[in-house]
């Protein structure tokens, strides 16, 4: 990690702990995470290949470029910090900084027409920092309070690429973006106040990338596993006797 971002997450954590004193401030925490990503493309222009098949040179050759496909996943790794707002014991507002990586794994086109391909896969390569914000239900659909709902949205800074397949689409994502997330957690405590978790979370592009006829998308799913503090935590009994219910207040 450069040392501008890791200055960037620690501006960021001092803000987040200067507002410890505010009404609404619930907590603070940590995680790493490892991710599967991969990119779907769906070339609009295929569809006039069986009216070409015998004059292929009537329709512009590279418009079957890429062809339709999901690429293969390809395994990488985050990491960011986040606050806890909002002490109302059904939900809570998250907001965090994450630095991660995605990509895809793919085979470049020999031959656009047939879909001829190469023999190995390359690996498109692109460096995050997004700025996360959830709504944090706890025990959704009648499950116990330990569990809890995370419908969001994600705006994602592209920091760094290394692109060297389908170049003039993958090596074209946006800068600055939108994504959407919807994430699913397991919470249980280690101290009075220090809790570990464990999530999953489904991250897609919002809305397709769009050139030449041809749509293209990132989907990542990310496995979090991480810490959080809260310094005001309340204990709830249940008939005089401490028992955990989940992290509501």
């Amino acid at each position: 990690m450069s040392f501008k971002l890791k200055k960037i997450f620690i501006v960021v954590l001092v803000v987040f702990l200067q507002q410890a004193n505010a009404q609404f401030f619930r907590g603070i925490g940590v995680f790493g995470a490892g991710n599967n990503s991969a990119h779907y493309y769906n070339n609009k222009n295929e569809g006039q290949k069986d009216a070409n098949v015998d004059t292929p040179t009537s329709f512009p050759y590279n418009a079957y470029y890429p062809q339709s496909h999901i690429s293969r996943d390809y395994i990488s790794w985050g990491a960011g910090l986040f606050a806890e707002f909002i002490t109302n014991k059904n939900y809570c507002w998250q907001t965090e900084l994450e630095y991660t990586h995605k990509g895809a794994r793919e085979k470049e086109i020999i031959d656009p027409f047939i879909g001829t391909r190469t023999g190995g896969f390359s690996t498109n390569k692109y460096t995050y920092i997004q700025w996360n914000n959830y709504l944090k239900f706890f025990g959704p659909f009648g499950l116990s309070r330990q569990w809890y709902l995370m419908p969001g949205i994600k705006l994602d800074y592209l920091f760094r690429k290394s692109v060297s397949v389908f170049t003039p689409y993958a090596g074209d994502f946006p800068t600055i973006f939108f994504s959407g997330v919807v994430g699913l957690g397991y919470e249980f405590p280690i101290t009075k106040k220090i809790s570990m978790f464990v999530e999953e979370h489904w991250n897609p592009d919002i809305l397709s990338h769009k050139k030449n006829n041809i749509s293209y998308r990132n989907r990542t799913y990310e496995l979090r596993v991480g810490l959080v503090y809260r310094p005001r935590k309340k204990s709830i009994d249940d008939c005089n006797a401490p028992r955990y219910h989940g992290p509501a207040y």
